[in-house]
């Protein structure tokens, strides 16, 4: 569900399902684009979605519902290719962001440290994935044991979970921030803040353009879009 279309129904209101809530239109269930019936596992889940398609205008514009996209995309492609999903995942783990360092500036290479250095060792100690750091431009090798940590994370990760993990790492190129944001450990605007610290800086010095600005934007609100998505799956 990618293009706007006219709006053709009067109320979306949510129903019991299974053991979930199903999404209706005018009392007929929404279908995600992979034809699977729209339905989500807590109430305030299902609510937050109904409340995206009767916020919309004489046109519908999936771009503004993003709940919608994100539970079609763990109904659609999370739930049934979950290996997949994971093994994408673990590329992010083996090149995570907060691993790769600069040397020069100074400045940044010490924002860096002070920054990203304490996700590292809540990483270490609270998911047993003890990660390395390099100022190369090579990608190194994980520990395996860390890997594995992480691996176990994922795959004990519901459909609901994991697509919220799944889109906030591939916005941020980070793995650990993503499963901190899952964890409760950062909000949506400070995990989104430590992503963008090298471009942060690089504003800091040179300015920004108007279509960086929009991309940014954007990108902030994917992040906090898969934040609402864990709050809501908790409630």
């Amino acid at each position: 569900m990618s293009k706007s279309f006219k709006r053709v129904y009067a109320r979306a209101d949510i129903s019991a399902a299974g053991h979930g809530h199903a999404i209706h239109l005018d009392g007929k269930p929404v279908k995600t684009p992979g034809g699977r019936v729209l339905a989500v596992p807590t109430a305030a889940l299902a609510e937050a979605v109904a409340a995206e398609w009767n916020a919309q205008g004489e046109v519908v514009i999936p771009a503004t519902m993003p709940l919608t996209q994100l539970v079609s995309t763990a109904l659609d492609r999370v739930e049934p290719d979950r290996d997949h999903i994971i093994a994408e995942l673990m590329k992010y783990a083996g090149t995570d962001l907060l691993c790769y360092r600069a040397e020069i500036p100074t400045d940044l290479a010490e924002r860096q440290t002070r920054e990203w250095q304490p996700l590292l060792d809540w990483a270490t100690l609270a998911l047993d994935a003890p990660l390395t750091t390099t100022t190369a431009m090579l990608a190194i090798h994980q520990p395996p044991g860390a890997l594995a940590a992480l691996r176990r994370i994922l795959e004990h990760a519901d459909p609901w979970r994991l697509t919220a993990v799944q889109s906030a790492t591939a916005v941020m190129g980070s793995l650990i921030l993503a499963l901190a944001l899952a964890e409760g450990r950062l909000t949506a605007e400070q995990a989104f803040a430590l992503s963008q610290l090298d471009e942060t800086y690089q504003i800091e010095q040179w300015g920004q353009d108007e279509e960086a600005a929009e991309r940014h934007a954007e990108l902030r609100r994917d992040v906090a879009a898969a934040a609402r998505l864990l709050e809501l799956l908790a409630v």
